[in-house]
């Protein structure tokens, strides 16, 4: 884009009253939309009015014109919507542009999630789905001018709960086929064509202005390849790149249907571009010798079309692979920028250099047609580099795996591209962190969806003893319970073991599982069958893996919560103490674990009813987490809100409040004021200031409450509803007084 793009203005505006926008600078623009292509057309005479279709629908669907043929797909429809987006935001006609990568559920929710953040400032707690739901609730409600635009819609059931509608805004949705939006009936859907006659010769003798003489017979390759705006950008390319004119593409064209016999001819009646894709390929090959770029090519064409970052063509693996592995390592990543550029100057792909790092697109249709025509060999060794490219880049944070979308993504269009090729033996560790990348980024519900094929694979392919089958399923449980379906993995479950033969519960690899299962019970309200579960559990860790084993202790840890849960108090109490204990002796009063473990202990007491006891564990909690973590760590807010808690129970109210006033001061300054355990010490506060007859100030923090909890919290919250409801019943004593 030129100019001042959306990804570089910000203009000051005054925020709307709703509390969603109250540090937001205007305009706000979320997700990454895509570059105009070079010598880009409006196309006057083919292209939808999509100012005049907003005239009459607030919803605009884009699709092809032709849907028989998947070549047809690549029609132009994106960069019309990237166009029309950019206008809006040169005019500053809108305060808030969101474009959304919609070719999934998981981008779909990562898209809103994104956007939510970019306008509160901080991102909102809850799943993924909450946070979609509440900022499309808010979208509906806002007098801020917004165009949300889906990208690539999948499919038009993931908008069921989803859609973006509002009396200020512009819904736009591009879709590969008018089947995808067939049952959206708000959607006013328009088709988009080939380019014009005359559209074509305007766009060609732009692309060609730099030697006149390389039009001569332009209207003639004109004829033979279409208007279809891939064939032309890649003829073009091959042109402008070269020496060529237009009558010496026309015979190289021909040529390559002679070549390829009836079948091309076929392809061509449906689209040109099945052909000239090819004869772009032969041009980079001619810039660059020895092969780089057809391995280039087959690298791009496994990873996500939608947008993967260059550094996988650079990396150590990707750029071995490109440069046929006989280069030292910094000539290797020289030739694998070169590889790039030849692709993108042959317009086999994009490069987006505003980012950084850029992202590299390729359409989806171009991708499948390159991987059906490369050699199976190749194809593997291409899968391999691919997958040890993006090993190499995925970031460890904390031993957790946590990616950018675009490599996981990748991961998945990897997954799908190359058949077996990931699951050679085992699970291959890059699916293993595709799927955490999902859980990290409480994508629950693709979440669940990505561990259930998985599970269905690793079981066909292993068998269920298998330790990358049980490593899945435990994964699978805990994403049931994190999409709030702790009852349908209770039941997965349970038919599940009875595929299990009794020797298969006792290996160490089926145990995990085991205790994931009581987690669930216990998430899904039933405690009771959950000790049921986790006691034999318990049992065979200790006897298989050793009392002081780690997941004897976490198997341990999940039983005592259970027994919490299900009122059992003396029997969590008794194996509590048994566990800090154990842990103080092995690690010390400071660890983390021994802390956890002091900390139930203390909620058990407290649960019991004895507060006295529940008092002195909190203190020595709090006091270990500020040693060890710092007084500001997560935990040790946390620990300080429960001992408030406490101290209210035991009617000691200054000391109460001394704890709530400190977490709330604490979480300000570390989480920021619309985190929810600082609005938790907020709210604990506002609670006990009203207890105390402090109205004033537990008036001032209920309206905190709502004011930042309406940033960061879904709009159905208990915590809001609890101070809304607060609020109103000291309004309406105060107005008695």
């Amino acid at each position: 884009m030129t100019g001042n793009s959306v990804a570089e203005t910000q203009i000051p505006r005054p925020a709307p009253a709703a509390a969603l926008l109250a540090s937001a600078t205007w305009p706000v623009c979320s997700g990454s939309v895509p570059q105009l292509a070079d010598r880009f057309s409006a196309r006057p005479e083919t292209a939808p009015d999509l100012s005049a279709a907003f005239t009459s629908s607030r919803s605009v669907g884009l699709v092809p014109w032709r849907a028989d043929a998947s070549w047809s797909r690549i029609c132009g429809k994106t960069q019309l919507a990237a166009f029309y987006a950019e206008s809006l935001w040169q005019a500053r006609a809108v305060d808030l542009l969101l474009w959304i990568d919609a070719s999934s559920r998981a981008a779909l929710l990562a898209g809103y999630v994104e956007a939510a953040e970019a306008v509160s400032g901080a991102r909102p707690a809850g799943s993924a789905h909450a946070v979609a739901a509440s900022f499309v609730a808010w979208l509906a409600a806002t007098d801020a001018r917004w165009l949300v635009v889906l990208d690539d819609l999948a499919d038009g059931a993931m908008l069921a709960e989803l859609w973006p509608a509002g009396r200020t805004g512009q819904l736009l949705v591009t879709a590969p086929t008018r089947q995808v939006v067939q049952d959206l009936n708000r959607l006013l859907v328009l088709e988009v064509g080939p380019f014009s006659r005359r559209e074509a010769m305007s766009y060609l003798v732009a692309r060609l202005s730099a030697d006149p003489d390389q039009r001569r017979g332009a209207m003639d390759l004109i004829e033979d390849i279409g208007g279809e705006p891939l064939a032309l950008s890649q003829a073009t390319s091959v042109i402008a790149s070269s020496r060529m004119t237009c009558e010496g593409y026309r015979e190289s064209f021909h040529r390559r249907m002679r070549d390829l016999g009836a079948a091309a001819q076929e392809q061509q009646r449906a689209a040109s571009a099945a052909i000239t894709w090819t004869l772009s390929l032969d041009r980079a090959d001619q810039m660059l010798p020895g092969g780089a770029t057809h391995a280039c090519l087959a690298l791009a064409a496994l990873m996500d079309g939608h947008g993967v970052p260059d550094e996988v063509f650079t990396s150590a693996a990707g750029s071995r692979y490109i440069a046929g592995g006989a280069l030292p390592a910094v000539q290797a990543q020289e030739q694998a920028r070169t590889a790039l550029l030849c692709l993108e100057r042959t317009g086999l792909l994009t490069i987006d250099r505003r980012r950084e790092p850029a992202p590299v697109r390729m359409a989806t249709v171009l991708q499948q047609a390159v991987r059906a025509a490369t050699p199976q060999e190749m194809r593997d060794q291409s899968g391999h580099a691919a997958t040890a490219a993006l090993l190499e880049l995925w970031p460890e944070i904390s031993g957790l795996a946590c990616a950018p979308l675009g490599l996981s993504a990748s991961a998945e269009s990897l997954r799908g591209g190359t058949a077996g090729l990931l699951w050679d033996g085992r699970c291959d560790r890059l699916l293993f962190l595709t799927g955490q990348s999902l859980d990290e980024a409480q994508l629950s519900g693709p979440a669940v969806d990505y561990w259930s094929d998985l599970s269905a694979i690793a079981g066909r392919l292993f068998g269920p003893s298998h330790p990358d089958s049980m490593a899945i399923v435990e994964r699978l449980l805990a994403a049931y319970v994190a999409d709030g379906r702790a009852a349908e993995a209770v039941v997965w479950y349970k038919g599940l073991l009875t595929d299990w033969a009794s020797d298969y519960a006792l290996q160490p690899d089926a145990l995990p599982a085991r205790v994931s299962l009581g987690r669930a019970l216990v998430a899904a309200g039933l405690p009771r069958e959950a000790v049921g579960v986790l006691g034999p559990a318990v049992a065979d860790c200790e006897r298989v893996l050793g009392a002081d084993h780690a997941q004897s202790q976490q198997a341990r840890d999940e039983l005592a919560a259970a027994y919490t849960a299900s009122g059992q108090f003396d029997e969590s109490i008794r194996m509590l103490r048994r566990s800090l204990g154990d842990r103080e002796r092995r690690a010390g009063t400071l660890d983390p674990g021994t802390i956890d473990t002091r900390r139930m202990l203390a909620e058990a007491y407290l649960a019991n009813g004895r507060v006295k006891d529940a008092i002195s564990q909190y203190k020595k909690a709090l006091a270990d987490s500020e040693r060890s973590r710092g007084a500001e760590h997560p935990d040790s807010i946390r620990t300080r809100i429960s001992l408030g808690s406490a101290y209210h129970r035991a009617g000691r109210m200054a000391m109460a409040i001394q704890m709530y006033e400190d977490a709330h001061a604490a979480g300000g300054r570390a989480l920021g004021p619309a985190h929810p355990d600082t609005l938790l010490a907020a709210t604990s506060l506002a609670d006990v200031y009203y207890a105390a007859g402090r109205l004033t100030d537990a008036s001032r923090l209920y309206q905190e409450v709502i004011s930042e909890g309406e940033r960061g919290l879904p709009a159905a919250h208990p915590m809001l509803h609890s101070a809304r409801a607060s609020l109103t019943a000291i309004t309406g004593e105060q107005l008695t007084t």
